[in-house]
């Protein structure tokens, strides 16, 4: 039975242990699927990973182990040290390209379409910023019988041209958090007050300058400038 989100919520721990399998399968196929030791250096790297985390051995057993109740990991027990790989695709139910889209998202934080496309480029290559919106809109609009949306674009940030796309996979977002506008924020008063202390005080730079003026004799602001000689 496919993953749902909406009954299901991963933890922030889970789902990077996740997406780093999701990783390290297209970056390092020579060196997966990947035992704990290496699964942790991964999920505590520094670079391509938005937040950086610090996850101890304990904590990525114990992710795996709950991956695995929910058939979204497996283990190979074969050789000496005990291997992991993960099923997220026939787990969740999405084709690859959602699945690439999907595991960056958990790795990287939200991210535009476009530094999807970009970023994605080890992992699967888009033709365009198109075909990137369209498996995001796929997901955004994935029916409640498959597990309901599993992406959700964010309001437009204050001075962004484009809008961020976020994972639905840790449960509901708070774009709040995120550094996000609400579409119901409304910064006019801030700004008019802003406005108001600016014109008070140039009001009080003005009133400085023309008492010295008068005092030295010189025309005030108000005078009209003399015609410039040809």
């Amino acid at each position: 039975m496919p993953f749902e989100p909406t009954t299901r919520p991963l933890t922030t721990i889970e789902a990077r242990v996740l997406a780093t399998l999701m990783e390290k399968a297209r970056t390092v196929p020579d060196s997966y699927p990947l035992t704990l030791n290496s699964l942790v250096l991964g999920c505590n790297q520094k670079t391509t990973r938005d937040p950086v985390m610090s996850i101890t051995e304990a904590q990525a057993q114990e992710a795996l182990d709950a991956l695995k109740y929910l058939s979204l990991v497996h283990d190979n027990s074969g050789g000496r040290v005990t291997r992991w790989e993960h099923n997220f695709q026939r787990g969740v139910g999405v084709p690859e390209q959602s699945a690439v889209l999907l595991g960056l998202l958990m790795l990287r934080g939200p991210q535009t379409a476009g530094e999807l496309r970009i970023n994605a480029e080890r992992w699967y290559r888009f033709a365009d910023i198109s075909s990137v919106e369209g498996f995001l809109d796929e997901l955004q609009e994935r029916r409640p019988e498959k597990g309901g949306p599993l992406v959700l674009q964010l309001p437009r940030a204050p001075g962004a041209r484009e809008q961020r796309w976020a994972h639905l996979l840790c449960g509901p977002v708070d774009a709040s958090s995120l550094g996000v506008a609400s579409p119901t924020d409304n910064p006019a008063p801030a700004l008019q007050a802003r406005v108001a202390t600016l014109e008070a005080q140039v009001a009080a730079l003005q009133a400085t300058v023309e008492s010295l003026c008068k005092e030295l004799g010189l025309p005030g602001l108000d005078a009209a400038p003399t015609s410039a000689e040809n």
